[in-house]
């Protein structure tokens, strides 16, 4: 028998391994169960911990404190109550690790992602450009914009209904600011209603910015960035209402999203706007995709933000993670595939590689 500490773990906590009983093998089986004893000294007493079932040689204490020795021993059990007792093992001290050696391939995966998002931020501070896929939804981008000039109209941009705090909103300020670049220079009326104050604090100064490098800091209006409620549905109400009283031809409802999304784009799609949704709420999608033009589905709105920023930090990002999906999927893809071989070869060691690329991209 032995006791030692539990390998790879937050501490607190004891494995008690043992060599089965002669009476519990094959066939005999008349150890039915294996009570476990503990006592904080050799000479006892000991008091009983529970019960394995005949046929386990292991069991796990997860109520010792760290730093304190325990002792152990083990009693089979048999059908009619006789009790065999093991000699005692210890004495066990449990500690916290530091590291989950069980959790490396995690350690490995999380290295990679870290140097591939190095690599392309490094080379984009150079100057190269990493290649991103354009997407439906922002190339309409143009489209929408120079509609809305064209007829004269105003466009509508509403960054969400969650606060700053929330990376969808920080990607919508983002893609707000390059809708604003070509609103001040195309000189189109563009409003952006908010339910959050310290929104439409980072959507002024955005704009402002953005009217600024466009050249045009006299046609900034302030008051076409303004707060409406932070009462989620009075902040709907008070959207629907502009986009009649105002009709505008373009709506860009980009961020966060909630019940919403359908009363925005049905709106919006009773006057003939153009109009562009995104969010990576799934519950919501669905109601972009039935009444919107065009749609950013889930990591699309990240990707837009990080693509239409030109930042190094942002691309670089996005072609980390892209790259270490692409290798991900293929572990997945290659692994499958050798296990569908597996089945129906005499080659084991095709099992074999299969498991290895099954425990190296899952989480044991």
């Amino acid at each position: 028998m032995k006791a030692q500490d539990t390998p790879s773990d937050g501490g607190s906590s004891i494995t008690i391994t043992w060599s089965p009983s002669p009476d519990d093998g094959a066939g005999r089986k008349t150890v039915t169960a294996y009570e476990i004893l503990r006592a904080s000294a050799p000479e006892g007493p000991f008091r009983s911990l529970g019960l394995a079932p005949g046929g386990y040689t292991t069991y796990r204490d997860p109520s010792v404190k760290d730093g304190e020795a325990t002792f152990y021993r083990v009693a089979a059990v048999t059908e009619s109550g006789e009790r065999g007792e093991s000699d005692i093992a210890g004495p066990a001290v449990s500690s916290q690790q530091w590291f989950n050696l069980e959790r490396w391939n995690i350690l490995v995966i999380a290295g990679f992602l870290f140097a591939a998002i190095i690599f392309f931020i490094e080379r984009g501070r150079t100057g190269r450009r990493s290649f991103i896929r354009r997407i439906a939804g922002l190339d309409a981008l143009e489209e929408a914009i120079g509609r809305a000039t064209e007829m004269g109209k105003p466009i509508l941009f509403s960054p969400g209904v969650h606060d700053m705090d929330d990376v969808q909103t920080i990607a919508a300020i983002t893609i707000l600011a390059h809708v604003a670049r070509k609103a001040a220079a195309y000189e189109t009326n563009l409003l952006v209603p908010n339910r959050h104050s310290l929104v439409m604090t980072t959507g002024r100064e955005t704009v402002k910015e953005s009217y600024l490098a466009a050249g045009r800091p006299d046609s900034y209006r302030e008051d076409d960035i303004f707060y409406i409620s932070d009462e989620h549905f009075g902040y709907v109400a008070g959207v629907t209402a502009m986009i009649v009283r105002e009709r505008p031809a373009t709506c860009l409802y980009l961020g966060a999203s909630g019940a919403e999304s359908i009363l925005f784009a049905e709106t919006g799609n009773s006057i003939g706007a153009i109009q562009i949704g995104g969010t990576a709420e799934p519950a919501q999608l669905p109601f972009f995709v039935a009444a919107c033009d065009y749609t950013l589905i889930g990591e699309e709105l990240f990707a837009a933000s990080a693509y239409l920023s030109g930042e190094p930090h942002q691309l670089g990002s996005l072609k980390g993670q892209d790259l270490g999906k692409v290798l991900a999927l293929s572990g997945i893809a290659a692994g499958s595939l050798l296990a569908t071989f597996a089945a129906f070869s005499s080659w084991p060691f095709l099992e074999t590689a299969a498991a290895g690329l099954r425990s190296f991209f899952m989480n044991r």
